[in-house]
């Protein structure tokens, strides 16, 4: 059981630690170092309440119950709609931004190279090459996802060791604020902790242990929130806040990913940070890309009953990764947006939706599992979280 625990954080971990973690410090680089630390304990706490209460409704039905057949039991026919679409939406979200993002840096690799080519070649090449260990099914993801969690995780660990001695404490200080930036910096703060659509999965995997459940999911959350609180001072103490290479003007660029991580090589000028940046952040948009690839081709299989094998797998396929390739050929400087548009689809899908469930089940259907598990805080905490979620959805659509 405890290796199942630790497998279990580090499944939440993984969900959590992607691609979206490079825009952390430039979305949030307008309220400077403390004040982005106050919006990730925000969110981390919203998005882990979220995930205590979709343990909490999924306890109430069988094992192998997943969000939308909660949703179903719950809501009824249009909470199952609703989650259907926020589902599709938030994982296409998410493969745009990521194939944007890796198109960006696979070309930055292959220019530092001397190898030159159009982008929207590095572009398919990036979802071509992924898009067939996708295709060869969960055991090559599997494979891949291992070597390649421990290479970032070491290159996460010796990136901020090396940027340590350059962080300087008057760019920690620095901060500004305007409600369009704060939008962006708030949706792709949730985005960043979007992990609780595994929840119903661990459930099936610890038989249904309440407790050891509920504590994967709280030293799980907690992880990727001491890592991000890092991984900002690293970022915002190296790089100042304005300026022509400062971190708002990467956030506007037209390739945030690769300008990130010349701007972070520029700043250090040593060979070890221009290393080990270009090594995690290509090692974040390809873990994140095969994740939620893979999800994505599972949901629509499911969904539309159709066999993961022969023609039916290449249908599956072409219908994950033609649409959001298409999207960034067309329009390929999406990093940054398309995790703003995902921060709202997450936080319907993961806060608003599993509130909702919780309301009706527990005060309207007088629900309850053999266990008695019930989320702390009662009807305030599930107004906090309905009122954070609507607000949330419209500052980031009117941001």
């Amino acid at each position: 059981m405890k290796f199942r625990l630790l497998g279990s954080i580090l499944l939440i971990v993984g969900s959590s630690i992607g691609a979206g973690m490079l825009a952390l410090p430039l979305a949030t680089s307008q309220l400077g170092f403390l004040g982005s630390v106050g919006l990730l304990f925000l969110c981390w706490f919203v998005m882990t309440a979220g995930g205590l209460l979709i343990l909490e409704v999924n306890l109430w039905l069988p094992q192998s119950s997943h969000l939308i057949s909660m949703a179903k039991a719950t809501i009824g026919p249009v909470g199952q709609l609703l989650s259907w679409i926020m589902y599709l939406l938030l994982l296409y979200s998410l493969l745009c931004a990521y194939i944007a993002g890796g198109s960006d840096l696979f070309h930055h690799l292959f220019l530092s190279s001397h190898f030159a080519f159009p982008r929207w070649v590095a572009s398919v090449l990036f979802t071509g090459l992924l898009g067939l260990v996708v295709f060869l099914g969960i055991h090559a993801v599997d494979y891949a996802n291992r070597v390649l969690m421990m290479v970032k995780l070491g290159a996460f660990v010796s990136l901020a060791f090396c940027l340590a001695p350059f962080i300087s404490a008057k760019h920690l200080m620095a901060s500004g604020f305007s409600g369009a930036t704060f939008a962006a910096a708030l949706t792709v703060t949730v985005t960043s902790f979007g992990f609780s659509a595994i929840v119903p999965s661990l459930r099936v995997y610890f038989a249904g242990n309440v407790k050891k459940l509920r504590m994967a999911i709280i030293v799980g959350s907690l992880i990727p929130l001491v890592c991000y609180i890092v991984w900002d001072a690293a970022i915002m103490g190296v790089i100042p806040r304005g300026g022509q290479h400062g971190l708002m003007a990467v956030l506007h660029s037209t390739n945030a990913t690769s300008d990130l991580v010349n701007t972070i090589s520029a700043v250090a000028s040593h060979g070890a940070v221009t290393l080990f940046a270009k090594l995690f952040t290509s090692v974040c948009v390809v873990t994140s890309f095969i994740g939620v690839a893979l999800c994505l081709s599972d949901f629509l299989a499911d969904g539309l009953q159709l066999e993961k094998k022969g023609m039916g797998g290449v249908v599956i396929h072409l219908m994950v990764l033609m649409p959001p390739l298409l999207l960034v050929l067309f329009y390929p400087h999406v990093f940054v947006k398309a995790l703003v548009y995902a921060g709202i689809y997450c936080v319907v899908l993961l806060v608003f939706i599993p509130a909702c469930m919780a309301w009706v089940g527990r005060y309207h259907r007088h629900k309850t599992s053999e266990s008695g598990y019930r989320v702390a805080g009662g009807k305030p905490l599930l107004l906090f979280l309905l009122g954070f979620s609507l607000l949330t959805v419209v500052w980031g659509l009117i941001g």
